[in-house]
């Protein structure tokens, strides 16, 4: 059955955290998923959240810790000693988890923590992984996995695996290596269940396997792992030796922060942020390019203010000012966004450039016809002048031309750059579709004035 987190649970509950009550409510507690519990933790206050944890269970608080909200667990955190966050939760958990969790401390705090750390071996890993960039395979994999040697029997396999699953909460695949540690291939359970007694890994291995080496990004990880249907990747240094896997868990997570991040900067959110963040931060990340959005704006006047005597002569074009700036940006975002979308899952690139543009060209005119066609009979049966008409309709099929043309060819460019895509998604693509669309309906309504 699914929890559900109400007003009433949450109040009945800090009733009991603050009152100290051994209250079956908060038995409880500790029957719900770590995920149900991290929820009720972004409900309570710091102090209540630090009483709820004393009242877990040592192997569930470690869960929600992973599960919680940045904010909320650095705010945990800095009630915690090293020495109780290292005992009582590093020593309990992945190593990937526990570098994550590190990686978030001061580095003061960090080398306490570390200096703490009961398993000598777990912290040994964890100081590996901190030295990899956090958005590479190296910060996404863990270092327990279960690894066979070539030249094993059955039996030696099979009572080395026994030991190896001891520190591994979920097995997904047998890695096989040689003497050397170089990653050779993977072992199917089910052909060791089956093998003969006399067998070895030799025997019984198959060497198709796919690997990332430890620098390679995340974005590019979750890529492969989409497109090959893999739930776990292993991870090779430059010699080809295996040193730790990657989950899929680790990769849902990477894919939702893209997802975020992208959706934010076509927001025009220039940093990742959050609704609990400050009032200073959210800021910092929001006012760029709102005075992008602002100069747009003053350049946009400025063009109107070119055309001021045209306007004074013929003012009924001021009316369709708002249309033309609405669908030059419509048009470029959506261009962008698919253009964005296509690169993101790796199915386009630079090299597509002129066939992208070829295609958006065709679906802009087509577009554009069709809408020009309705704001050409519109204009003729409400404003009776075909001026006017003849001047929002052909420029409309210019600046929706021009918006897809420019969605298209932005993002591909700065793809090649190496600059996020997403970036042209934004206010950066309405901005500059708002400006030249002036141009062109400001140009052409002066050229069909003239010969009209």
């Amino acid at each position: 059955m699914q929890f559900e987190l109400t007003k009433e649970y949450v109040s009945e509950l800090q009733e009991c955290l603050h009152d100290n009550l051994a209250a079956e409510l908060l038995n409880e507690v500790n029957l719900l998923h770590p995920a149900d519990i991290a929820d009720i933790c972004d409900e309570l206050s710091p102090e209540e959240v630090v009483l709820l944890f004393q009242c877990l269970d040592r192997e569930i608080a470690t869960d929600v810790l992973v599960e919680l909200e940045e904010d909320v667990r650095e705010k945990l955190l800095k009630n915690l000693s090293s020495k109780e966050i290292a005992e009582n939760f590093i020593d309990n958990m992945d190593s990937d988890d526990a570098a994550d969790i590190m990686a978030e401390l001061s580095d003061e705090k960090k080398d306490e923590v570390i200096s703490a750390i009961p398993d000598a071996e777990l912290a040994s890993d964890i100081v590996d992984l901190l030295h990899y960039p956090e958005d590479s395979a190296g910060g996404l994999m863990a270092k327990e996995l279960i690894k066979v040697r070539i030249n094993w029997t059955l039996i030696q396999c099979l009572r080395e695996m026994r030991k190896q699953a001891e520190d591994i909460e979920d097995v997904y695949t047998i890695y096989v290596i040689d003497i050397q540690d170089k990653l050779i291939g993977m072992l199917s359970l089910k052909k060791l269940l089956l093998a003969p007694n006399g067998a070895t890994v030799k025997d019984l291995y198959f060497d198709e396997v796919r690997s990332v080496k430890a620098y390679e990004k995340s974005d590019d990880i979750a890529s492969i792992m989409e497109k090959y249907d893999l739930v776990v990747l292993p991870v090779v240094d430059e010699l080809n030796r295996l040193i730790g896997r990657i989950t899929i868990d680790d990769v849902v997570d990477v894919i939702k922060e893209e997802a975020d991040k992208d959706y934010q900067m076509a927001s025009g959110i220039s940093e990742s942020v959050d609704s609990t963040d400050s009032v200073r931060v959210l800021t910092r990340a929001r006012l760029p390019w709102l005075l992008v959005g602002l100069l747009g704006g003053i350049l946009g006047a400025l063009v109107i203010g070119q055309y001021e005597d045209t306007l004074q002569i013929y003012p009924e074009m001021a009316l369709f000012i708002p249309l033309i700036a609405a669908m030059g940006g419509n048009v470029g975002v959506q261009s962008s966004a698919i253009i964005v979308q296509g690169l993101a899952n790796n199915s386009l690139g630079f090299d597509n450039l002129i066939q992208r543009l070829g295609k958006e060209f065709l679906v802009a005119l087509l577009n554009g016809l069709v809408c020009s066609v309705l704001i050409f009979i519109y204009t003729i049966v409400y404003k009776d002048s075909n001026e006017l008409a003849a001047t929002v309709s052909v420029a409309l099929v210019l600046v929706i031309i021009f918006a897809g043309l420019f969605g298209t060819f932005v993002p591909l460019m700065l793809d090649k750059y190496k600059i996020d895509p997403a970036l042209a998604t934004g206010p950066f693509i309405t901005t500059m579709n708002d400006i030249v669309g002036l141009f062109i309906y400001f140009g052409i309504g002066h050229l069909m004035y003239i010969w009209l």
